[in-house]
């Protein structure tokens, strides 16, 4: 598990600037005060609604309209919108960074966040690339919570002259939020996430899209009798549709590739259903039940009844 408590001490960054104050967003705010890394923090948010519930929650001091007033004296600046904003935003905040800032993200796709943002940035910034595989189809203010990123993995992309003081100090942070840390490239990210995430949320889209579509069932009937397996696709497929737009658009190599593999392993299995290959059959099953076990031994899950998927706090968490 990484490290939920707080830590005492002096906080390790005077003011963190949070652009996009949904689940992820919010879910900083919360494990960073739990922890006290943080002296302020302030924030970013496109409606006024947004912005209005997340002072009145205490996620932030002020939350602003426009992120280049958000990240003014902030030492620390977190992207936390979706993917397809990372450029807007870069441009629109990187005259008002901070020299010694450290930039960051949430993003679930990282090549297309380094090629978007980095080239903005001025001399003096710190931008390292992350991805906390964390999350939940909730989202705005009020769906975060400090035990999101507790016992998961962050992912950190740095550059290969990526400053080591920065790296380290963000790696930290994250692991004080709870998380624990692996450093990749970009690009391996986002082979690794096109069949662990982004192939998985597509699957479910397109199966609950073929239900609602079927002549034969009703609707109402594909609601009233939603067993397990169907049930917790459209758990998956109630993520945030404009952020998942954005991974596979930025995404879309890693994504086709994998899905290229899919079809064929799934070539495989029609084959052995139409000829009665049940001894194939059994054995894929058998092989998938064995990943199965190594996600719940690596407490990435539990093996406890999951009807309606539920924790201490809120929704169990999953991939994004």
């Amino acid at each position: 598990m990484g490290k939920p408590a707080a830590e005492t001490g002096a906080p390790m960054f005077k003011r963190l600037s949070l652009i996009g104050l949904g689940l992820i967003g919010s879910s900083i705010s919360h494990a960073a005060r739990r922890a006290g890394l943080v002296g302020d923090i302030v924030g970013c948010a496109l409606t006024s609604g947004e912005r209005e519930q997340a002072e009145a929650l205490g996620l932030v001091s002020k939350a602003y309209a426009d992120p280049a007033d958000a990240v003014k004296g902030a030492d620390l600046v977190i992207l936390c919108t979706p993917v397809g904003a990372f450029r807007h935003v870069a441009e629109a905040i990187a005259p008002h960074l901070e020299k010694g800032a450290i930039l960051s993200d949430v993003g679930s796709v990282k090549a297309a966040a380094v090629r978007d943002i980095a080239a903005s940035l001025p001399e003096g910034v710190h931008f390292i690339a992350g991805h906390p595989i964390a999350g939940t189809e909730q989202s705005g203010p009020d769906a975060g919570f400090a035990e999101l990123f507790d016992g998961r993995w962050c992912i950190l992309t740095p550059d290969a002259d990526a400053d080591a003081q920065a790296l380290s100090k963000l790696k930290t942070f994250w692991e004080r939020l709870g998380s624990h840390v692996e450093i990749m490239s970009p690009e391996h990210h986002d082979l690794v996430l096109a069949i662990t995430s982004h192939v998985p949320h597509l699957i479910a889209y397109n199966i609950v899209n073929t239900a609602s579509h079927l002549e034969r069932v009703t609707d109402s009937e594909v609601i009233k009798f939603s067993a397990a397996g169907f049930r917790d696709f459209t758990r998956i497929a109630a993520s945030d549709p404009v952020m998942w737009r954005d991974v596979f658009l930025n995404n879309k190599e890693a994504v086709l590739e994998m899905l290229g593999r899919f079809s064929e392993d799934l070539v495989t299995l029609q084959r052995a259903i139409r000829f009665g290959d049940g001894k194939t059959l059994e054995k894929l099953f058998a092989d998938a039940r064995t990943v199965r076990r190594g996600i719940i031994q690596a407490s990435q899950d539990t093996a406890e009844p999951d009807f309606g998927r539920r924790t201490g706090r809120g929704v169990k968490p999953s991939s994004g």
